[in-house]
């Protein structure tokens, strides 16, 4: 019995050790190993040269990032659109074939269980890429949808919580699910062009991925790679694809990028310099700037537009019409001092508006150059651009807090703030 429990036990620990991601030994070739972290289940790069050197390569040239941990979905079937249409809060009956669209994922009471991208191969094929530390939760969801069309399951607690309706006729979906179908990497920045312009010599290939828009995506082959090429990214970046490709090719168009883009300054960058090009775009990361601690709603977060209300049903629509009209606290982007010497902001410390009195909190912090970006969680009416704003570090040891920090800040108490900066633009453009 106790060698039983031992082996669960170390079962148990097993599935909670990270895994490598295809780009493994591609990354430990790159970076020493003390670089390498555990991030959502995998292990990664938080950096192969520096973050600073890398951000700059992202805005300045060309950066490439290892994705292939991010979760594919391969949804596909007669009813793929309609299922997708009622799963997401976006209208799939306005995406096009080769097109993307950025949507939600939410469980019945509104609660955000991911943000989604949905690709649209076909009238009846999509995949769907969900972040990879919702990837199990995101598949568990579908295929209870899926399967347990009667039994009693999360399905027919949907029934009840969305006033009798529910999500598709389901005894007629015919969906498959393939979730190693394909692994993202992620080529960003203004060259990102001209390193496609080495990688294929071909130019009616050139023109068409030259002219593909944001959000568009088409398939092709790059140097004999077959791959999927999307205008889409994480960075902000004007000039940014994600490639989507077989896993076991995966290594090998890596290698073929980083060739190519080399002469043209393209660094391959880690997860130090993916969250602070998200931060100073004004992106949001799931846990952080939606649902996490807070709860935070896609309205909250400034993607309401992905929202489609008008839509017929859509799990948790009932629950976002609530708060489309009652929500009272929003994200926000703020520009704060950061030259040598003044102390990083970090999550959960204050935000103050112009008279000292707490507004909300700092979910994520990036020193970039000699500034500090943060994206903050506050008031909804608080705050306007260039609006002055204060900042109030919180205790973050013993002796803090001896000396009369505060640990934790409620929103509407007086404080002298420490650092003082201004609102900026909530989505930067680069």
């Amino acid at each position: 019995m106790l060698q039983n429990d031992a082996n669960k036990s170390q079962l148990r620990e097993a599935e909670k050790a990270p895994k490598q991601t295809v780009l493994y030994d591609q990354n430990v070739g790159l970076t020493d190993k003390s670089h390498i972290v555990s991030f959502a289940g995998y292990l990664m790069p938080l950096w192969y040269s520096s973050i600073t050197s890398e951000h700059t390569a992202a805005r300045e040239a060309a950066g490439i990032f290892d994705c292939t941990h991010m979760g594919v979905l391969e949804i596909s079937g007669v009813d793929a659109a309609e299922f997708i249409d009622q799963l997401t809060t976006n209208s799939i009956t306005n995406l096009k074939v080769k097109h993307a669209q950025y949507s939600f994922i939410l469980d019945a009471s509104g609660g955000v269980l991911d943000d989604v991208i949905v690709y649209r191969k076909d009238r009846d094929k999509f995949f769907v890429v969900v972040n990879a530390a919702n990837n199990t939760k995101i598949k568990n969801w579908i295929n209870a949808l899926l399967k347990n069309r009667s039994q009693k399951s999360e399905v027919r607690r949907q029934k009840s919580e969305v006033g009798g309706q529910i999500i598709c006729p389901l005894s007629s979906v015919i969906c498959s699910l393939s979730y190693d179908c394909m692994v993202d990497i992620a080529l960003q920045g203004p060259k990102s062009l001209d390193v496609f312009s080495v990688l294929t010599q071909n130019k009616e290939t050139q023109s068409k991925i030259a002219d593909l828009r944001p959000f568009q995506f088409m398939e092709t082959d790059i140097k004999g790679i077959g791959c999927l090429i999307s205008r889409t990214g994480y960075t902000g970046a004007k000039s940014g694809f994600e490639l989507f490709v077989h896993p076991e090719r995966a290594s090998q168009l890596w290698e073929t990028i980083l060739q190519a883009g080399k002469p043209l300054g393209l660094l391959p960058c880690g997860l130090g310099s993916r969250d602070s090009l998200r931060i100073e775009a004004g992106l949001p990361l799931y846990g952080h700037e939606l649902a996490g601690k807070f709860g935070i709603s896609p309205f909250e977060a400034g993607y309401g537009w992905a929202v489609k209300l008008e839509k017929k049903f859509f799990i948790g629509k009932t629950a976002m019409e609530r708060i489309s009209r009652e929500y009272d606290m929003k994200v926000a982007r703020i520009e704060l001092p950061g030259t040598k010497g003044i102390r990083p902001v970090r999550q959960n410390d204050g935000v103050l508006d112009k008279h000292g009195r707490s507004i909300g909190w700092v979910l994520s912090c990036a020193r970039i150059g000699e500034k500090q970006i943060a994206l903050v969680y506050v008031d909804r009416k608080s705050l306007e651009e260039n609006d002055a704003v204060g900042l109030y570090y919180s205790a973050r040891s013993r002796s803090h807090i001896q000396q009369g920090r505060k640990q934790s800040i409620d929103k509407g108490e007086l404080l002298e703030p420490d650092l003082t900066g201004k609102v900026v633009v909530r989505f930067a453009k680069f």
